[in-house]
């Protein structure tokens, strides 16, 4: 029986197991909307292409799973681009469907026309263009199985609008081969005995943890690792939840905005193991002065071109790090070394840095601190709630103060620093999980990048709660101004700003205000009690700053810390 190509869309959207999409119409797509009208999975109206694609990046960083995006042709499609560029970062997997012209007037200017192919070539893993409707199922196999396999992240198909109108006999493949695209998932078993070697003889071992280890669901291979050898774990910004916050073993987030004794961990000790991680500028400081005593670095990353590209590398590992964290405790059982006790000096100096130079802020009576109402929501939120976050102050002080207990409960833009990605994110967090509670922090200069998605909430009903940190400035942004132009604030004040309560009610959503440190628990309660979506907006004091700090171009060593 033959099907028209927006048939075969759906048809192929269920074969893949889908059942949310996020989206807007447009000319060109409209016969897939016609045909998306009876299909039997869930289309979530966006209001703006890129929040489209920010709320398939959530539900895929939440879920593991990829998320989906249709826009149609033209400024639709180059809406997305931000938001690709987000998932092509941080290495999530979604998949960005787009609208484009007649294949017979492609190259002539037609109305809404653009070349989002050759646009987003360098900020996606990967991208087609459908010619004839008898590739379309086989391109949507692919698409769906590169977006998912080696390194994740977002794959573009443009659909050409006779394409979705010409009909052809269906078959789905029942598999992928790709010339020339295999990924490899088993580590070599050599390097993997001289991984466990140099981890037995280490005296001052670190393990670093970045989002590998979230995309991989390897955290618990991660735990029982550092259990069995007693190594301190610190992670990045996108690998915090991978290893439990509360464990004694956990150091935080390390970096420019990590704590002291993270980042002293990675000064002083004598074997860094990266797992999953790609020893980003934020991580590493100036490159020169990065972890001067380390005498044996190992990295295990799944891409083969992440290994020694910042950071010398001795022992590369090329695999899954689900796959080779079990190879590696499987090997380091075969030492039968006694692990207890190891590693007990080395835990102690930590401990001690800890004490010396703890994260800290002062809450007075009058200003609300950005800190305190990170700690306050860390203690109501419930255990397996989400947390996202915009870019910005909110977010370092989310990642220092929020205690992560799980993988998958942090979703922020890392890579590409994505102010507005908080509120469509957890639109898209909230379809993947509607019995968990989805709380998202923002700056009030990131929800107002697209704090439009109220409407998408509130139309489906989706119960999110917001907390604004409201400082009315772009904060992070003014901090930088205080410490490096010498206080010109230079555009970082917001002036005029919307008042956040009303905002929320005329969306339909319900509003709440705190502006003195007792008001706040009571309104976060109040908020996270309330069905349907609330936003609660906090006003926290303007003059207060994210510290540790490592000035851009600073070793980790010239943190400054107040």
């Amino acid at each position: 029986m033959k099907k028209c190509g927006a048939e075969i869309f759906v048809e192929c959207l269920l074969k893949e197991g889908v059942d949310a999409i996020f989206g807007h119409p447009g000319g060109v797509v409209l016969k897939i909307y016609d045909v998306l009208l009876d299909a039997p999975f869930r289309h979530f109206l966006m209001r703006h292409e890129q929040s489209a694609v920010h709320a398939a990046d959530g539900y895929a960083r939440a879920t593991g799973k990829p998320g989906v995006c249709l826009a149609t042709s033209g400024p639709g499609a180059t809406n997305c681009v931000t938001g690709l560029v987000t998932a092509n970062m941080d290495s999530i997997p979604i998949l960005v469907f787009t609208g484009q012209v007649p294949t017979t007037v492609i190259g002539n200017d037609a109305f809404q026309e653009a070349d989002i192919f050759g646009i987003t070539m360098p900020c996606v893993k990967h991208s087609y263009v459908v010619r004839r409707v008898e590739e379309l199922a086989r391109t949507i196999k692919e698409a769906f199985y590169i977006a998912q396999s080696g390194k994740p992240g977002p794959v573009l198909v443009d659909i050409p609008k006779d394409v979705s109108q010409a009909e052809t006999e269906f078959t789905y493949p029942r598999e992928v081969k790709l010339r020339g695209y295999a990924p490899t998932y088993a580590g070599h078993s050599g390097q993997i005995r001289r991984a466990a070697k140099a981890l037995a003889l280490a005296k001052r071992p670190v393990l670093y943890v970045g989002g590998g280890t979230v995309s991989s669901n390897a955290s618990p291979e991660l735990l029982e690792l550092a259990e069995l050898t007693h190594i301190p774990v610190t992670t990045t910004l996108l690998g915090l939840g991978s290893f439990p916050e509360r464990h004694e073993l956990s150091m935080g987030m390390l970096g420019m905005h990590g704590t002291y004794w993270a980042n002293m961990s990675m000064c002083e000790g004598d074997l860094i193991f990266a797992v999953g991680a790609r020893f980003d500028d934020r991580v590493t400081g100036r490159l020169d002065a990065f972890a001067s005593q380390a005498e044996t670095i190992i990295h295990i990353d799944i891409d083969p071109s992440s290994i020694g590209k910042n950071v010398r590398t001795d022992i590369p590992i090329v695999g899954d790090v689900k796959t080779v964290l079990r190879a590696l405790i499987d090997e380091l059982k075969s030492l039968k070394k006694d692990w207890q006790g190891d590693h007990h000096e080395w835990l102690q100096m930590i401990a001690a840095w800890a004490v010396q130079h703890p994260l800290k802020y002062q809450q007075g009576e009058e200003a609300v601190k950005g800190q305190y109402v990170i700690e306050t929501i860390s203690k109501l939120a419930p255990d397996d709630a989400i947390i996202t976050t915009g870019v910005g102050q909110h977010q370092m002080w989310a990642a220092q103060f929020y205690k992560f207990r799980h993988p998958r409960s942090f979703l922020t833009s890392g890579g590409l620093g994505t102010m507005g990605y908080c509120l469509p994110a957890s639109i898209g967090a909230q379809v993947a999980f509607p019995n968990r509670m989805v709380i998202g922090v923002d700056g009030d200069g990131s929800f107002q990048m697209t704090s439009h998605e109220l409407a998408t909430a509130v139309q489906y009903q989706l119960p999110l709660k917001i907390v604004i940190l409201n400082n009315y400035y772009l904060g992070m942004v003014k901090q930088w101004q205080e410490l490096f132009y010498n206080k010109r604030y230079s555009h970082s004040y917001l002036g005029t700003i919307p008042d956040y309560v009303k905002l929320a009610e005329a969306y339909g959503a319900t509003g709440f205000r705190a502006t003195k440190p007792h008001e706040v628990l009571p309104t976060l309660q109040r908020a996270f009690q309330t069905p349907g979506p609330v936003v609660a907006e906090v006003v926290i004091d303007s003059e207060e700053k994210v510290y540790p700090m490592v000035p851009a171009g600073a070793a980790l060593r010239e943190m400054v810390l107040a």
